[in-house]
């Protein structure tokens, strides 16, 4: 009776070993993988509740708006916006390249990654950037549609 006892003890001992083994393997595994940044690459493409045509409508989107991508299923991506919003897009409406936008009231462009540096101008909310290269320091290069770059504090855009 005593061998069967230690035997089921044993048992629950390994089942809860395994199911900690895998939790811990998929934190380890969401923690280390990077952010993946993509952008919309037409205008007036439509977010879903799901990955279908046939799934609701959300709203719509313009080109550029840059989105966080959560999944991919054959030909659709579940994405984030910069306000925490989940949504279905079509594949084929996104592109690899990246942009950033402004989630503050104003953000301040600078000549280089330093606050002493020249401000070069201010950004309103909403304002969208092309995502140029990460800088050191919490600070990120951007290009303004109009030719313009500088940097900006990651602090004051989302999208890096």
């Amino acid at each position: 009776m005593k061998s069967k006892i230690y035997k089921e003890i044993r048992l629950r001992k390994y089942r809860v070993r395994v199911a900690l083994l895998v939790v811990l393997l998929s934190f380890n595994t969401h923690v280390g993988a990077a952010l993946e940044y993509l952008s919309i690459a037409d205008n007036a493409v439509i977010m879903y509740n799901a990955p279908s045509i046939k799934a609701d409508k959300l709203y719509v989107v313009s080109r550029y708006l840059p989105v966080e991508a959560i999944v991919r299923v054959e030909g659709w991506i579940k994405v984030r916006d910069s306000s925490g919003t989940l949504s279905w897009v079509e594949q084929k409406a996104i592109s690899g390249k990246r942009f950033v936008v402004v989630i503050k009231q104003q953000a301040q462009v600078y000549q280089a990654a330093d606050i002493n540096s020249t401000l070069l101008f201010l950004a309103q909310k909403d304002v969208v950037f092309e995502w140029l290269e990460n800088s050191s320091n919490g600070w990120v290069k951007v290009r303004h549609r109009d030719g313009q770059s500088g940097y900006v504090k990651t602090t004051q855009i989302w999208g890096s």
